[in-house]
Formats: structure tokens, sequence, C-alpha cells
């Protein structure tokens, strides 16, 4: 697995996934096995979670960096997301919570990698 490191993360980020070729966030998500999974009965729909059929390596590695950008991020919008979902909650879910945070950031650093957008509140410093 990852020993934390930086450039492990960021190497697993560039041959794994960023790297790739998608036509939109959903496809993202998906590969990486962090897209939701709806089910429908009649008029019920619920969400059985997260999929876990793509990439295991890239979602294990989102999920760790998902933990570090909280730590290292705390301005930003997506951690701002984070704290206000898991205090709503009264501080349970946060297992789940994350995982959704690494679909959100994964997305964000493809809009990143593909247009340009910069994540909301995210401090940049340089190399």
């Amino acid at each position: 697995m990852l020993n934390g490191s930086n450039t492990s993360i960021a190497s697993i980020l560039c041959t794994e996934g960023l790297s790739r070729q998608f036509n939109n966030r959903r496809q993202v998500a998906a590969y990486a096995g962090l897209a939701p999974t709806p089910w429908q009965s009649g008029t019920v729909d619920r969400e059985q979670g997260v999929s876990k059929a793509g990439n295991p390596r890239l979602r294990t590695t989102m999920i760790q960096l998902a933990w570090l950008w909280l730590r290292n991020q705390p301005s930003s919008a997506l951690s701002a997301w984070f704290f206000q979902r898991v205090n709503s909650n009264g501080g349970r879910h946060k297992k789940s919570t994350i995982v959704a945070l690494a679909r959100k950031l994964l997305v964000a650093l493809w809009k990143y990698v593909r247009f340009g957008v910069v994540i909301d509140g995210a401090v940049m410093k340089a190399a």
C-alpha cells in the first residue's frame, strides 16, 4: 500500500487515474470505484454506497488523500463541506463521508488537470 509520501500518491494519481481520458465526472468516479450505486424498486429510490467495481489502488489512494486533504487544506470548500456534513450527523458517519469526499476530491483534481479549474479555497504553494 501507500507509505503516505507525496511522491507515491502523486505517481498513483498520474498513472492510475488522471492521465486517462474521461468524458465526465461520473466516468472518473466510476473508474476509481467511488461512484454511488443506486437501487430502485417501484417507487423506492435508495443509495447502496459505492460500487467498488473500479480501480482498488486508486480508490485506496483517494481515501488516504482525502484524510490528508482535511489535515492540510482545512479552509477549502471541500473540507468545509465534509465538516458541515459530519457535524450535521452529530459526528457520526465519518467513514462514509470520507469516501464521498474522496470522490469529490478526485473529480476536483480531474477538473484541475483537464480544465485548469482550481479547487475553491485550496492553498497552493510553490514547489
